[in-house]
């Protein structure tokens, strides 16, 4: 899946390949863009080119379990720890000491989860509809509402049943699922058919899933607040998380704004590519 002014390049981390695609002059301000869940690097094809143009490097891997990067076994290999390990790795493969991180989903969780615990390394953080880990558990217990919201996690936790369902039929249920919970066109037939054969790439559907395994089985510790500067974009009507997990996010920074997307959903960088590339190009670059 080609786009503009794209190169690839499969970059060998300790103990880990991942594909990344690059964009952008050299001596631009490093940019890493992190995918969420079910994507790969190609969710930021809108973004990829106006952010080179406006001067930064961009960098959007598919991270581990996803794309052409490598999968390891175990959901212990996608603890949070591991998964924000990636990117200050990647960073350093490149030679970067501090980056702006653009995160959007799981790839919003593992940015909020880096920028908390490795501000040095952050210079901005740019959030799309994604909630800090820190603040999940409490709104959720507040918001019973959320809990309904995200009751297909608990379905991600049964060993084998999701990865059937998945792929079943040309993974027929996520195509519907971000048809169903995007605007008209913002997933076209063709683009589709690419991530089909992303998710049917051997071992990459228990990798996906593995990341929520990880999330609700593995220990973590409530990392420190948000001290680098952050900008929160959210759609407002996501049907999976509520707009109050946003402020909740940001109450957890010490130096942060929201900006909302009132038509969009939890695609907004599909659905409103201008607004978010000139958002982000305006905070970033």
């Amino acid at each position: 899946m080609d786009v503009a002014g794209v190169t690839f390049r499969r970059v060998a981390l300790p103990g880990l390949g991942l594909n990344v695609a690059e964009a952008g002059p050299a001596s631009g301000a490093p940019t890493i863009l992190l995918h969420g869940f079910p994507e790969f690097w190609y969710g930021w094809r809108h973004q990829i080119g106006p952010l080179a143009e406006a001067g930064l490097r961009v960098l959007a891997p598919d991270q581990r379990g996803y794309g052409l990067s490598d999968k390891p076994s175990g959901i212990e290999a996608y603890h949070l720890d591991r998964l924000a390990g990636d990117v200050l790795a990647l960073a350093d493969a490149y030679g970067f000491a501090e980056i702006r991180l653009v995160g959007h989903d799981w790839g919003g969780i593992v940015a909020w989860w880096l920028a908390s615990r490795h501000p040095d390394r952050i210079a901005r953080l740019a959030i799309l509809n994604a909630p800090h880990p820190a603040i999940l558990g409490d709104y959720m217990c507040h918001h019973p509402g959320q809990w309904l919201r995200s009751s297909y996690v608990g379905l991600f936790q049964i060993p084998g049943l999701p990865e059937r369902l998945l792929t079943a039929d040309r993974c027929r249920a996520l195509r519907r699922a971000l048809t169903n919970t995007s605007r008209p066109g913002a997933f076209a037939a063709a683009e589709l058919d690419g991530y089909v054969e992303a998710w049917l790439r051997p071992g990459a559907m228990t990798s996906m899933l593995n990341w929520y395994r990880a999330l609700v089985r593995l220990p973590r510790a409530t990392p420190p607040r948000v001290r680098v500067p952050t900008v929160i974009l959210w759609g407002r009507q996501d049907t999976a998380l509520q707009p109050g997990l946003a402020e909740a996010s940001l109450a957890f920074c010490d130096a942060g704004r929201i900006r909302w997307y009132d038509r969009a959903s939890h695609w907004l960088a599909h659905e409103e590519p201008a607004s978010v590339n000139a958002d982000l190009a305006d905070f970033l670059a």
